[in-house]
């Protein structure tokens, strides 16, 4: 009689197609590495075929591994989905949360909301990474990317928890040696920091009242986080363009100021951003209306 497949391999699979290596599965589950190594071993003698490509420190998936990788992620997403759903709201949530968030609007803005929202469910252990981009959330084990701006995406899962507003900002010091600014034309001629994710980071369009106004900058300088670019504003690097929350300390306190202020700039959108599959898990849900809220 033919033996039967050992089902609990299979999320020791993913663990390992996620980590890459079976040290780091073994991370990601609590266990020692040997158990997720045996398991797959017992799995491709059932299946009669290998999984995984093995050298010293990693693990290639082979393009049978691929295939069962790509058929089994929404299954299980769908069995995690269905005992999710068997949880009612009011019960404790547990486990863990793995969210980012750009660097600066984690700190601001996501973090506090991190620590309050841990107070209210002390069994859940919450991880705050910080990037700009949007991962393969999968891949690195994300259950939510909170992003600013403009989706470009349209197969990502998402949802719009609120909006924010573009500064154009510079450092008083900057301001005074390059003399005033009276208009978004006069902008062309000074030094730019250009913030790379945007998908035009260097063409920027004014408003105020009928007038519209299209600059294309010059850019020496450039900077793939708003962290750097913001760094490089305080030095006296040139100007940019910052989001309301991340500008806001540095405004207040004066190291930064805005520059044609009575000029608009079109707004942007905050995201809660979700891995592929039909179900977001409570904890991911009861998170995201706390954040919304806050917002």
């Amino acid at each position: 009689m033919e033996a039967e497949y050992d089902l609990n391999a299979l999320p020791l699979f993913l663990a390992l197609a996620r980590a890459g290596s079976f040290t780091g599965a073994a991370e990601q589950l609590g266990c020692n590495k040997s158990k997720v190594s045996l398991s797959i071993k017992r799995l491709e003698q059932r299946l009669g075929v290998a999984l995984v490509t093995r050298t010293t420190r990693q693990v290639h998936l082979t393009e049978a591994g691929e295939r069962l990788l790509a058929g089994l992620t929404p299954l299980l997403a769908e069995l995690e989905g269905l005992l999710d759903q068997v949880e009612t709201d009011q019960q404790t949530l547990q486990g863990e949360l793995r969210i980012t968030a750009p660097e600066d609007f984690a700190a601001q803005v996501v973090a506090p909301a991190v620590v309050a929202f841990s107070e209210r469910h002390p069994q859940l252990e919450i991880e705050l990474r910080t990037g700009d981009s949007v991962a393969d959330m999968v891949k690195e084990g994300i259950d939510l990317a909170i992003r600013l701006g403009w989706l470009k995406d349209s197969s990502l899962r998402a949802t719009r928890l609120g909006e924010f507003e573009q500064f154009l900002v510079a450092s008083p010091a900057f301001m005074a040696n390059h003399g005033p600014v009276s208009h978004p034309r006069n902008l062309a001629a000074l030094p730019w920091v250009t913030f790379t994710p945007l998908p035009s980071p260097l063409t920027w369009t004014f408003s105020r009242a009928d007038e519209r106004c299209t600059v294309r900058m010059q850019g020496a300088l450039k900077a793939n986080t708003t962290a750097v670019t913001k760094q490089l504003l305080l030095q006296q690097a040139g100007l940019s363009v910052l989001a309301d929350s991340i500008a806001a300390d540095e405004l207040e306190r004066g190291a930064l100021q805005r520059v044609l202020p009575d000029w608009e700039l079109p707004g942007g959108g905050i995201y809660a951003v979700y891995p592929p599959g039909r179900h977001t898990p409570a904890k991911v849900r009861a998170f995201v209306e706390f954040l919304r809220e806050r917002l």
